[in-house]
């Protein structure tokens, strides 16, 4: 095993580059009138993460596969938050056609942001309730009509610690109010590939992915919801390191 390197200039600036590689043309195609399919997207997805994940020489692990079933059930994905890697790692890990909640101020972002509203992520403004639900309804439409699972991270942020923080209630609205299944994942790791607030990427990092039995929100109904965040967050706790639950 290589020993972990920081590299703040040349990882970093290779993710924005391989960002931006991608980006460029579904912007294009938008501006066009030429969207392409969703499997289009997913392939830019699968190729961006794959790249960066590699770069970061990221060494990834993946484990509860099975508990996806035959890979068609689409899913309230939720897992803790540690790092902006999460994003390209859920999307290694994950054989899935997956799509993200992510918070408005990403969707300001020149080309990028342009290029994740194209592709079908759903931006949310988490200072306003109305446009919050709004976009939660957006979210809703997606999977209900285009068969997409929604990863959404229910601390609303990065942990600026690695550890896990409280959640917050909406993915657990959207879960209830789709009727579809939640399924905890535990990232292990990713915070030390790249930590909030800086740009020193920790090549050579161990990652661990667990992904957990599925939770059915009906099962509890929008009166035990309470019940229903404190089940999922335990799974998800249940497969970190002590100090990060």
């Amino acid at each position: 095993m290589r020993p972990a390197v920081l590299r703040p200039t040349r990882s970093f600036a290779h993710a924005v580059v391989e960002t931006l590689r991608i980006s460029a043309p579904t912007v294009l195609e938008a501006m066009l009138g030429r969207g392409a399919a969703h499997e289009v997207y997913d392939e830019r997805l699968r190729s961006w993460s794959k790249r960066i994940v590699d770069h970061a020489r990221a060494h990834v692990r993946v484990a509860g596969l099975a508990h996806l079933g035959d890979g068609r059930e689409v899913f309230v994905v939720m897992s803790n938050h540690q790092s902006v890697y999460d994003i390209p790692v859920l999307f290694q890990a994950l054989p899935m056609q997956l799509r993200m909640v992510a918070k408005q101020e990403l969707f300001r972002i020149p080309i990028w942001g342009r290029a994740m509203r194209y592709s079908g992520f759903v931006a949310i403004d988490r200072s306003n309730r109305e446009r919050a639900i709004a976009s939660l309804s957006i979210a809703k439409k997606k999977m209900q009509d285009e068969g997409v699972s929604i990863w959404i991270a229910p601390e609303g942020t990065r942990s600026p610690t690695g550890k896990m923080g409280e959640f917050k209630s909406g993915g657990f609205h959207l879960a209830l109010d789709t009727g579809l299944r939640i399924l905890p994942v535990s990232l292990v790791g990713t915070f030390d590939i790249l930590r909030t607030g800086t740009a020193e990427v920790n090549e050579g990092a161990e990652v661990r992915v667990v992904v957990h039995p599925p939770i059915d929100p009906v099962a509890y109904g929008p009166a035990r919801r309470a019940e229903l965040t404190a089940d999922v967050r335990a799974a998800i706790a249940s497969a970190l390191p002590q100090a990060q639950r």
